[in-house]
């Protein structure tokens, strides 16, 4: 297979299977041959992100993905695509790795987000606690200048609840629950649009969608961004790369 893509993913599963999902209901396909081809490391297996994030004395996620980028790296791939926020906390040391470009989903997501809604300064961030703690979202927020809210104890509490004992542990999304924490981060907090800094998350609003609300949906836009380049690497390997570093650098 030429010109394809790789997908790391597993972190978890069902999260992954809804960006897969999402990036077969987005192509404009009348045959086979119109979908994406890539590769899928649905890798299930990495430890969990936010326990390592949290207290360096549990197993290190680094490792695992270590391995996955240096088998994929050997393949070839156009670009890599990693479908976990909170992995991306090792992002520079993986990219660091290899010449094939991984796509950073953090970075990219912020950049649509000034893009989408230029007039919103108070950006809320809902996430795993690990990625709270390790800045990955609210570095780039403010970088972009807007201020980043994050709700308080009771919210964290609330979302974490959604991401594992709901999703991760019983597969299954408690729409209630999402909508709940989105009111409080808007209505309370004061949030203009609101970050879903975890695939679980992009998850929950994939299955219980909730239009009322400003959402910046990382895993979302990363679909949208792999279509694009996608078929441009199908199209045209020239234009394809150079779609991909626009990509990179936030331009596109």
């Amino acid at each position: 297979m030429q010109r394809f893509f790789t997908v790391i993913g597993g972190m978890g599963t069902a999260a992954t299977n809804s960006y897969v999902n999402l990036l077969a209901k987005r192509t404009e396909a009348k045959k086979d041959q119109d979908y994406m081809d890539y590769l899928l490391v649905n890798h299930a297996s990495v430890p969990d992100r936010t326990a390592y994030i949290l207290n360096h004395s549990k197993p290190s996620f680094y490792p695992a993905l270590r391995e996955d980028i240096l088998q994929q790296s050997k393949l070839n791939p156009e670009f890599m695509v990693m479908v976990c926020n909170t992995a991306h906390y090792f992002y520079q040391q993986l990219q660091a790795l290899t010449t094939v470009p991984l796509l950073n989903m953090p970075h990219v997501a912020i950049n649509e987000m000034c893009r989408r809604y230029p007039n919103a300064k108070k950006i809320g961030l809902i996430a795993t606690a690990g990625t709270i703690a390790d800045h990955i979202y609210e570095d780039e927020i403010k970088a972009a200048g807007r201020e980043v809210i994050l709700g308080d104890k009771r919210v964290q509490d609330m979302v974490m609840t959604l991401i594992y004992d709901n999703i991760k542990e019983h597969n299954r999304v408690d729409g209630d629950l999402f909508r709940e924490i989105l009111t409080i981060m808007r209505d309370q907090f004061g949030a203009e649009a609101i970050v879903l800094g975890c695939t679980e998350l992009s998850l929950a609003n994939d299955v219980a969608p909730q239009p009322d609300f400003e959402l910046i949906d990382p895993q979302s836009i990363i679909v949208d961004k792999s279509l694009l380049l996608g078929r441009a690497f199908k199209q045209n390997l020239a234009g394809g790369r150079q779609l991909l570093a626009d990509v990179m650098a936030g331009t596109k």
